[in-house]
């Protein structure tokens, strides 16, 4: 079972948002060329050739993408999976919420996102595991001391 890391441990994954389109794109056909990538970027993003190719040079000095030459052309494939990293993400993020509001964060998200009914039971599943050991209240952690009076 996943362990969640307390906010010391937890690091940040430094991606941004455009860099996450190509990483999709990696991530799902595995191995890519930068001119596929760049194809299929500019199905979906009106971004130049200069552009993508940046973003690809980019992820791979970050060490999120590998390149191997085959046959005169580059070959791009992820150094880091897809779930990991998006948990990792996710977990940075929320990080930086108050911890008292979290759950209405997330109460917020599982509205408005399109999840499936497989996804809504095992969320489901979750929590009814989550509340058999969760506290009555989580208190704020935005000032040392908390700020109960406050939130």
């Amino acid at each position: 079972m996943d362990t969640v890391a307390t906010k010391k441990e937890q690091k940040k994954v430094e991606i941004s948002s455009a860099e996450w389109q190509i990483m999709r794109i990696v991530w799902t056909l595995d191995h890519v060329t930068s001119s596929e990538i760049i194809h299929l970027m500019q199905q979906k993003q009106a971004w130049s050739d200069s552009t993508i190719k940046t973003l690809i040079t980019r992820l791979t000095k970050k060490k999120f993408l590998s390149r191997k030459k085959d046959k005169g052309r580059f070959i791009y494939s992820a150094t880091v999976a897809e779930q990991d990293t998006m948990n990792e993400y996710a977990g940075a993020l929320f990080n930086d919420f108050c911890a008292h509001k979290t759950g209405s964060v997330l109460n917020k998200l599982i509205n408005d996102l399109d999840i499936s009914k497989s996804d809504v039971e095992k969320l489901q599943k979750t929590l009814d595991e989550k509340v058999k050991t969760a506290p009555e209240k989580v208190k704020c952690d935005c000032l040392p001391d908390g700020c109960e009076h406050m939130c």
